[in-house]
């Protein structure tokens, strides 16, 4: 994350272990030999516990910051792995920031864009089907996810949605999603598209990168007027 330097990425400003005199000065809160991280406050909650977007310019300017952030990261060879409404914060002046990139990997040279693991990691809902599968994952991996918050965003719900982590890992990789369209009438078709292009199976046909989904997002929103509801009062309940 030291690495990073976007004013859309939550800035981590020191890590350690916790003293013993940090610990006697903490009432017992901290226990001494604990990790810590000192991050940057982003006051405004998250996609997941803040109010959602009631207008197509919110969501537009949400999407667009994700896209952008994940660039820069994808840029330096660093794939997040863990996009989720949890990992999208907004700040009290309304500032889109990344977080958790606790799970995320750069990548080294020498293997180009593509990191390899034994562990499946991330949030089931938001996986990719390469991560469900243990596969390889690259910068799409990232892509894929934001494809899932943004399904979510419009419809209320998750494009999977099953008992138990396995399930949805298994729709992931085996099932296709409901054209978004089809559940809320105001998202246009162009809009949709987006969405189950972002939402491939196949890497190889998604987007490709972040600028190219962040392209399309913004063609396929051309149209909308700006201080309109993006949806019905269900905009985003799921979030």
């Amino acid at each position: 994350v030291a690495g990073l330097d976007h004013p859309g990425v939550v800035h981590v400003f020191d890590y350690g272990e916790v003293d013993m005199r940090a610990e006697n000065g903490s009432l017992g809160r901290l226990v001494a030999g604990s990790p810590f991280l000192a991050m940057e406050v982003a006051d405004g909650g998250s996609l997941r516990t803040r109010p959602t977007p009631s207008t197509w310019a919110q969501l537009r300017g949400i999407l667009a910051w994700l896209l952008d952030v994940l660039a820069h990261a994808h840029a330096r060879n660093v794939i997040h792995r863990d996009i989720k409404p949890g990992n999208v914060m907004i700040t009290q002046n309304g500032q889109v920031k990344v977080m958790d990139f606790g799970i995320a990997r750069a990548i080294s040279d020498s293997s180009a864009t593509i990191a390899q693991t034994s562990a499946i990691l991330g949030t089931a809902q938001y996986f990719s089907p390469e991560q469900a599968r243990g596969e390889a994952v690259d910068a799409r991996t990232d892509l894929y996810s934001t494809g899932v918050v943004l399904y979510e965003m419009l419809t209320g719900q998750a494009p999977f949605r099953a008992e138990g982590a396995v399930a949805v890992a298994y729709q992931h990789v085996s099932e296709a999603p409901v054209p978004p369209n089809t559940l809320n009438s105001a998202i246009s078709p162009a809009l949709s598209a987006v969405v189950l292009r972002a939402l491939a199976k196949d890497r190889f046909e998604r987007y490709q990168s972040a600028a190219d989904f962040r392209a399309d997002l913004e063609i396929a929103l051309a149209g909308k007027v700006p201080d309109a509801a993006p949806a019905s009062d269900d905009f985003g309940a799921a979030l």
